[in-house]
């Protein structure tokens, strides 16, 4: 099932909000992220969907996004996949700091209309996919940039290894983690750490020590 306006159901569910620990970008986001959980449950009637990940900006984005603004070498000039991109939060900074081309893909549905709400918001232009990128080889880009993909074993396994095939092309490739269970022990190095406010709807804290990793 489906909601039949995505982009109205966000207009009338979220707020346009400065990111905490990059402000530089704004996002439709929800002020209380459990009753818009609910509400999108209701709206496709269908129970124990995953959380709204569109409507919320989560830690590793944020840390992501950040290191981007910082460093804008980085993102200038090239071709970016911003993978689970959820909002659009990190293909808009790479955006935002001159890359030739920014896909943000994400499986979810709903993300396209966020991604392209929050891009529009932020005067930007992004691309959108919601293929699943895992099925196929990495695509030929110049950076891949992911946050918060490693919250869950089978998927954290799947996603490694498909950055790992980008690595290995030549791809550079960055990730934003706040401490999940399964980011991986080694074959990272470490480019900054940041103190991200976050939600305790969400998360364990109120703020999440944030790390941004580059891909060996």
């Amino acid at each position: 099932m489906s909601i039949a306006d995505p982009r109205a159901f966000i207009l009338a569910n979220t707020r346009l909000t400065p990111t905490p620990h990059a402000p530089e970008i704004v996002l439709w986001v929800a002020d209380e992220v459990t009753p818009l959980w609910r509400l999108t449950e209701e709206e496709l009637g269908e129970m124990g969907l995953p959380p709204p990940f569109w409507a919320f900006a989560w830690a590793g984005g944020q840390g992501l996004a950040r290191w981007l603004l910082d460093h804008p070498e980085e993102s200038a000039g090239r071709s970016v996949i911003d993978f689970a991109a959820g909002s659009g939060l990190v293909g808009i900074a790479a955006a935002k700091t001159g890359a030739r081309e920014v896909l943000a893909a994400d499986i979810d549905p709903f993300c396209g209309a966020a991604v392209a709400l929050n891009a529009e918001a932020n005067g930007v232009r992004l691309a959108f996919t919601a293929a699943d990128l895992l099925e196929a080889p990495p695509p030929p880009v110049e950076l891949i940039v992911a946050g918060d993909v490693f919250y869950e074993q089978p998927m954290a396994d799947r996603v490694l290894a498909w950055l790992q095939q980008a690595r290995a092309a030549g791809t550079r490739v960055l990730v934003g983690d706040p401490g999940r269970a399964y980011v991986p022990k080694s074959g990272l190095t470490l480019l900054a750490e940041y103190e991200v406010p976050t939600t305790r709807e969400l998360e364990d804290l109120a703020v999440k020590r944030t790390r941004v990793w580059a891909l060996d």
